[in-house]
């Protein structure tokens, strides 16, 4: 975000249920977050995987960490060091989103980049 709150570059890819593949909006969505990224070679990122509240707390973290490798890999392709991500899963442990239904598990099926240090 800018100083106006604006956003310029979407953090987030979303999931389908049980799923870490990346759908055709999360590629496109990424293919601008590591242009930013290119733009801005002294910043790391840290990618949060994400899981729904269904299914038991050891599968989610590991599903939340391949969400966050699967990002972390196109971020790779696309040229951005892999020096520069660190991957982090929360599984269900920490929702974006709080609720029990469908909606609410949309927004939970995710992961987010975000910026985390500035490289000197």
């Amino acid at each position: 975000m800018d100083a106006n709150g604006r956003v310029l570059v979407q953090d987030r890819a979303f999931y389908g249920y049980d799923s870490y593949s990346l759908d055709a909006g999360s590629r496109a969505a990424l293919k601008t977050q590591s242009q930013w990224l290119q733009d801005n070679p002294e910043i790391n990122i840290t990618v949060v995987g994400h899981c729904d509240e269904r299914g038991t707390r050891d599968y989610n973290i590991g599903l939340g960490e391949r969400r966050a490798n699967t990002v972390k890999r196109y971020l790779v392709s696309q040229g951005i060091s892999s020096r520069r991500i660190t991957v982090v899963s929360k599984g269900k442990d920490d929702p974006v989103v709080f609720g029990s239904n469908e909606a609410a598990w949309a927004q939970n099926r995710v992961a987010i980049v975000i910026p985390s240090k500035i490289l000197f």
